[in-house]
């Protein structure tokens, strides 16, 4: 039986213009390839200064030399303070950096992600999820499942970079989406739908 594939949607018409956070992920690496078909496209990578990040800047390096696109390669530049979790100051910097960038920036963030961001802050009290802008930073593929992005990348023999850390419980993020999502999705299989619509209520999106 054929598989149908739904096609990716953007959440808000963009600049024609736009920088792409690039993280060598299959999500950052479906947005450019995405991207690149319509707008003119820019990548910016932020080496968070771990061993994971340098594999990253090689991959991200050569792969935007393969398509002649353009690359601005960001690093930390304040220290971690104590009371900051890395998670916390990774991001911290990374947005510096972005925030930085002149053209609008565009980041991969999915509905696997917001249903993530839902529920961390559901157990704090919170009724919420990720927002389309952030400053100069967009978010245009938040409709979109992960599952939508990597099936993106296989059908147009597109190659990404996987990271070993996304695995590690250690950190909070990972830990709701390995743990604890799965055991909701038990409890509400709808769960997908019902981060979707609040995306689409606040944006007032058509389908």
């Amino acid at each position: 039986m054929a598989v149908v594939s739904i096609m990716i949607k953007l959440l808000q018409k963009l600049p024609r213009t736009v920088t792409v956070a690039f993280s060598g992920g299959v999500d950052s690496c479906a947005a450019v390839d995405f991207l690149s078909r319509n707008h003119q496209v820019y990548c910016a990578f932020f080496n968070h200064g771990t061993e994971t990040s340098r594999k990253a800047e090689k991959f991200v390096i050569d792969f935007c030399g393969v398509r002649d696109l353009d690359l601005v390669v960001g690093y930390p530049c304040e220290n971690k303070r104590m009371d900051q979790s890395w998670e916390e100051y990774w991001r911290t910097e990374r947005y510096r950096f972005l925030h930085g960038i002149r053209d609008a920036v565009v980041t991969a963030h999915h509905l696997d992600d917001c249903v993530e961001t839902y529920v961390f802050n559901m157990l704090h009290g919170k009724q919420h999820t990720i927002g389309y802008r952030n400053k100069n930073v967009l978010r245009p593929f938040l409709l979109n499942p992960k599952s939508e992005l990597v099936s993106w990348c296989e059908r147009h023999q597109v190659p990404w970079l996987e990271d070993a850390t996304n695995q590690s419980v250690e950190f909070m993020r990972n830990y709701i989406r390995h743990e604890l999502v799965p055991k909701l999705l038990v409890v509400n299989p709808g769960l997908q739908k019902v981060v979707k619509k609040l995306i689409e209520n606040k944006h007032n999106t058509p389908l």
